[in-house]
């Protein structure tokens, strides 16, 4: 089962919850905020402070039920009544970056990774390294919340996110579109000696787990990060740290 071709609010949006994190996405003026969502329970001087910095940003500001917000946010208590989408430019669905006219030549492929913090610091370090594509599936990976958009720096909004359901449905789609597939590990050949098609994606595996069974029927092979020292694996932000600035290395990173 694939995707449809309907682009889904969460494949054009970074939802960002709580009043703090609200507030300075309204006051950044290098973000685009698309709308506010306020609870109804939410009065007073905090209901009239988000009102008075989303009119001052030209946002336009929703009411809604407060379960209704914490559905939208989907955080349980942590909302405060209050979300706002902000526009990440360069989101996209990847059925739609496969069959573009330049669709991305290397890429990574987040599976199962649950981690807020190594989502960010993964979309940061990609980001810098000028990856062409980060999948981050909408199953089985952290949220992209306000922890994520924090552990990137804020650069989550405009990392090159690439979304689909799953890391299984991901790695069939790059496998069908051409792409080498290859999955991160403890063995496996080494990615500094391993020769690289143009079109290439990196699995990196959970925290725990590593590849999963089912994305690890579509690759094309395994490679390894060389660690003579007394270590077993590295973190796996860090992992994506090595990958990322290997390709710098190389000049195939764009």
């Amino acid at each position: 089962m694939h995707e449809t071709d309907a682009v889904s609010p969460k494949d054009r949006f970074l939802t960002v919850y709580g009043r703090k994190p609200v507030l300075e996405a309204l006051d950044d003026p290098d973000l685009r905020v698309d709308k506010v969502i306020l609870a109804d329970t939410v009065r007073g001087a905090g209901a009239a402070e988000i009102q008075r910095a989303a009119k001052a940003a030209g946002v336009p500001v929703q009411r809604a039920s407060a379960h209704r917000v914490k559905v939208l946010a989907g955080n349980g208590k942590q909302d405060q009544g209050v979300l706002a989408d902000v526009v990440a430019p360069r989101m996209r669905p990847l059925r739609k970056a496969l069959s573009s006219g330049a669709p991305p030549a290397r890429v990574l492929l987040l599976d199962g990774i649950t981690t807020p913090a190594n989502v960010g610091m993964i979309l940061r370090t990609a980001t810098a390294a000028g990856v062409d594509g980060v999948v981050v599936p909408r199953r089985g990976v952290a949220a992209l919340d306000p922890l994520v958009v924090k552990a990137s720096a804020g650069v989550a909004f405009r990392a090159p996110m690439l979304r689909c359901a799953t890391a299984p449905e991901a790695a069939e789609m790059l496998s069908s579109a051409g792409y080498r597939v290859y999955g991160l590990a403890a063995s496996g050949k080494s990615l500094f000696d391993a020769e690289l098609p143009k079109r290439v994606a990196f699995v990196l595996g959970g925290e725990t787990a590593g590849v999963s069974e089912e994305v690890a029927r579509s690759l094309d092979g395994w490679l390894s990060i060389p660690m003579p020292g007394a270590v077993e694996s590295l973190n796996v932000s860090a992992a994506a740290a090595v990958l990322c600035f290997e390709l710098v290395r190389r000049g195939t990173a764009r």
